[in-house]
């Protein structure tokens, strides 16, 4: 089921309705990292000169300024994977709605996930996935050697339930979707650590979220064959 998945959401890249969202998307991103970027050298420059013992008085604005544009960098790297996948949450819908019009016409339309709704859920995974990766930090770097599986596995998991989650949320009660989530928790992690692998590539991670919600709804469907099923074949 997951590369039949992956691969018809590979294949819809070029669609139009596709490249709108991922354009959005890409927006988004780079205004929220420079936004974040801005607001702490803002903070910064507000610090102005102290006065230190045997160096005399000091601009640790200047020196703090340097550090927190080295700190931007670094924290955008990291805010990459969790802020991406926040974004594309936004325009769910309208990838699931795609990709459902394209491969699965013969549907019923779905009940679809409120905007609002959509915005709460992907900045509760915002929040789950910054909390628990600062966490694991700390078995990161008890266990360096294994560090990149524990990233992945770690990520893979969180990226797999949530997709998983309001992907099926569209058509399926909260209980219905735990229990099928419950069934098939095994290849929803494993298809989440093969999208979050190349997450971590700045580029590839403006465009893996994309390509995970198209590949968790027809994951979804797949679980419920139905004739034509593109990604059965």
């Amino acid at each position: 089921m997951i590369i039949p998945a992956l691969q018809a959401a590979l294949a819809q890249l070029p669609d139009p309705r596709f490249r709108r969202v991922l354009i959005r998307a890409i927006g988004i991103t780079f205004a929220t990292l420079v936004a974040v970027s801005a607001a702490l050298g803002f903070a910064v420059s507000l610090i102005g000169d102290v006065s230190l013992p045997l160096f005399g008085a000091v601009d640790l604005g200047a020196t703090l300024g340097v550090l927190a544009g080295l700190g931007a960098v670094i924290a955008s790297a990291f805010l990459m994977i969790p802020v991406a996948a926040m974004v594309i949450g936004f325009f769910l819908e309208d990838i699931a709605k795609a990709v459902e019009e394209e491969h699965y016409p013969h549907l019923t339309a779905a009940a679809g996930v409120p905007f609002f709704s959509a915005v709460l859920d992907s900045l509760r995974l915002f929040g789950v996935v910054i909390l628990a990766n600062l966490v694991a930090l700390i078995f990161y770097l008890l266990f360096a050697p294994l560090a990149p599986f524990l990233f992945y596995g770690l990520n893979g998991f969180l990226l797999g339930r949530e997709y998983f989650s309001l992907v099926a949320l569209r058509r399926l009660s909260a209980r219905e979707v735990s229990a099928l989530r419950r069934r098939h928790r095994l290849s929803i992690w494993a298809l989440g650590v093969i999208l979050a692998i190349p997450l971590s590539v700045p580029l590839l991670g403006l465009i893996v979220p994309l390509i995970g919600v198209a590949a968790y709804t027809h994951f979804f469907h797949l679980l419920q064959p139905q004739p034509g099923n593109p990604a059965s074949r």
